[in-house]
């Protein structure tokens, strides 16, 4: 894995109609989907940017993955050493193991978990030597540019993550609402952690680089999708949606206006 512990490495869409999300992303955040062509396991699609970087995957949610409670949702993968290693780590620090480690044959290794309130994501160790771009600290469209979380215990998550991923602290914002703590990896701010009321589950949110975020909320609206919040202006400049694609999934877009 050329990446380091503790980065972001993937992210991939959960959803109940791979061809109508396929064709809402590429309008709204300008992801291009195609087949993956894997011969094992169920139909995935790669996403790439609009710089050609494959930056995330999808998959379409069987029956049996409903029955289990699997519904439309974003997924990150932070990339980790060991993933077995890793996991048993988060049994050990009040987190779930949802999927235990296995392999995907020329890919790498992964394991499905979740933290100690709920919120699920992936570690994984890649066996390619080449490093992911699907994060990017600055502004390319179609890349991630910030991760977030939602959690009761802002101060309980980030020691969580902090053993699980090797994150530190980083700035805290005081807000009207509580506590807005950001997190280090490897030096440099990568995304925040807050408490949304008891109105969210926990759960991460992944912010898309957009190169105007006025217009692809109008085009969220008339593709089916919602604007939950937003746009709404961020230190720095920069505005920001919250935002509902047309399966329920939730997806955030940052950028400017």
């Amino acid at each position: 894995m050329a990446n380091k512990h503790g980065d972001y490495v993937w992210y991939e869409l959960l959803t109940d109609d791979a061809q109508g999300a396929a064709e809402f992303y590429a309008d709204v955040v300008g992801l291009t989907a195609k087949e993956s062509g894997m011969s094992e396991g169920p139909p995935y699609w790669l996403l790439s940017a609009p710089d050609g970087s494959e930056v995330a995957g999808m998959m379409e949610l069987d029956d049996d993955m409903k029955a289990g409670g699997a519904r439309p949702v974003w997924l990150g993968y932070i990339g980790v050493d060991d993933v077995d290693a890793s996991a048993e780590k988060v049994k050990a620090e009040g987190g779930a193991v949802h999927i235990g480690p296995r392999d995907i044959p020329g890919v790498g290794r992964f394991a499905m978990v979740a933290d100690p309130h709920g919120a699920p994501f992936y570690i994984m160790r890649d066996s390619s030597d080449e490093k992911s771009h699907a994060y990017s600290a600055e502004n390319k469209k179609g890349h991630v540019g910030w991760h977030e979380l939602g959690t009761p215990d802002v101060d309980k998550s980030l020691a969580f993550y902090a053993a699980v991923a090797g994150w530190s602290q980083g700035e805290r914002m005081d807000m009207p609402d509580g506590p807005y703590q950001m997190f280090d990896q490897s030096g440099r701010s990568i995304g925040g952690m807050m408490d949304p009321g008891k109105s969210f589950p926990p759960v991460w949110n992944y912010y898309w680089w957009s190169d105007g975020v006025e217009a692809a909320a109008e085009r969220t609206k008339k593709a089916g999708g919602e604007i939950m919040f937003g746009p709404h202006e961020i230190p720095g400049g920069n505005v920001i949606i919250f935002g509902m694609d047309p399966q329920k999934a939730v997806f955030c877009l940052v950028g400017p206006r």
